[in-house]
C-alpha cells in the first residue's frame, strides 16, 4: 500500500533525531506527518489533592508534613513535565515549518500503562508508524509503543535503529517468509516498497521443516505473487544450522546488501514483546538496517 499518513512518536526529553528521520521519509513519498510527543520516562501521574490540613499530634504531624512534601514534589514534577512537553512541541513545530509543512504535532501526558493506548489511538488512522533510534533507547517505552501502534491495530511499523539509513524507496529488500498469515500481511503492507525495489530476496529458513502450503518449491508461491505486482524476486532457501531464525535473516540481509528487512510479527502479546526486543537487539548489534514489521 502507499504511505500517505505517517506517525512519529518521540519523548519530550529526546532529541529531534526521530522527527527529522520521519520528516525526511515523508518528504520522500509526499506523506502527511503526525508527531506525538510523550511525557519523559518515568511517566508522572496527575498531581494528587493536598488534603485537609496538618494534624495537631506530633507523630501524625511529622507524617502529614512528609506526605505534603511528597505531594508538592509530585506537583512540581508534573508542572515540569508539562512545561517540557510544550517546549518540545514548539521546537518540533519550528523544525517542521522549515523542513516539511504537511504535519501536525500533538502532546500526551500519561502513566506507563496508558502509553500503548495513546499511541494505538493515533496509529489507527495512519498508514505507518516510525519508531526511531531515540525511542529505541527507552526499552520499556519502546515495547509499550510497539504493542500500541503495531500489534493492537494491525498497522505496520518501521523500526529505525541508530546509524541506519532509512528510505521508503529501498533498492534491495530482504523478506523473511514462512507462509504464515503474518508474513503475508507484512508483504501486503510493504507491496509498494517491494514492487519499486531493484531486487527483492525472499528468504526461507529451513523451509522443508518449517513451512507448509508453499508448493513443490518453497517460496515459489509468494515469488509469483510479488512478480505479478512488478517486483524483481529471487528466492533464497537458508539452513539455520542451529541458529535462531532472526540471526540467520539478519546475516543474510548483510551478505546481500539489503537496505531493509520485511517480516511478520507473530504469537501472543508476550511473545511479540520478546520478538520486538529480540529483533531490536540483533539489528542494533549488526550493521544497522531498518526493519518493516506487520501483523
Amino acid at each position: 500500500m502507499a504511505f500517505r499518513s505517517v506517525l512519529s512518536v518521540t519523548g519530550a526529553d529526546h532529541s529531534d533525531q526521530d522527527v527529522r528521520t520521519a520528516a525526511s521519509l515523508c518528504a520522500e513519498v509526499g506523506a502527511y506527518l503526525s508527531v506525538l510527543v510523550m511525557s519523559p520516562p518515568p511517566l508522572a501521574v496527575s498531581p494528587p489533592p493536598l488534603g485537609d490540613g496538618i494534624p495537631e499530634w506530633p507523630g501524625q504531624r511529622a507524617h502529614a508534613i512528609a506526605a505534603l512534601e511528597k505531594r508538592y514534589r509530585q506537583i512540581e514534577r508534573f508542572s515540569q513535565d508539562m512545561a517540557n512537553l510544550e517546549k518540545t512541541s514548539r521546537e518540533i513545530h519550528k523544525l517542521l515549518r522549515a523542513t516539511w509543512r504537511c504535519y501536525d504535532v500533538d502532546t500526551e501526558h500519561c502513566d506507563k500503562a496508558g502509553v500503548g493506548d495513546a499511541v494505538r489511538q493515533r496509529a489507527l488512522c495512519t498508514d505507518l508508524t516510525i519508531i526511531g533510534p531515540a525511542l529505541l533507547t527507552t526499552l520499556v517505552s519502546g515495547l509499550l509503543l510497539s504493542i500500541g501502534s503495531l500489534f493492537d491495530t494491525g498497522k505496520p511499523v518501521l523500526v529505525v535503529p541508530e546509524g541506519a539509513e532509512p528510505t521508503l524507496s529501498p533498492r534491495r529488500v530482504l523478506v523473511g517468509w514462512d507462509s504464515r498469515v503474518e508474513a503475508s500481511r507484512s508483504v501486503r503492507e510493504a507491496l509498494d516498497l517491494l514492487s519499486g525495489a531493484e531486487e527483492v530476496r525472499v528468504a526461507l529458513v529451513d523451509p522443508e521443516a518449517t513451512c507448509s502450503g508453499s508448493g513443490a518449491e518453497p517460496g515459489a508461491d509468494i515469488a509469483a505473487y510479488l512478480t505479478r505486482h512488478g517486483a524483481r524476486v529471487l528466492v533464497d532457501r537458508l539452513p539455520s544450522a542451529g541458529k535462531p531464525v532472526p540471526t540467520v535473516l539478519a546475516q543474510h540481509a548483510i551478505d546481500t546488501s539489503a537496505n531493509m528487512i520485511v517480516m511478520g510479527a507473530y504469537g501472543s502479546r508476550r511473545l511479540r514483546e520478546r520478538l520486538f526486543g529480540g529483533v531490536t537487539r540483533w539489528i542494533v548489534g549488526k550493521p544497522p538496517l531498518p526493519l518493516f514489521l506487520a501483523r
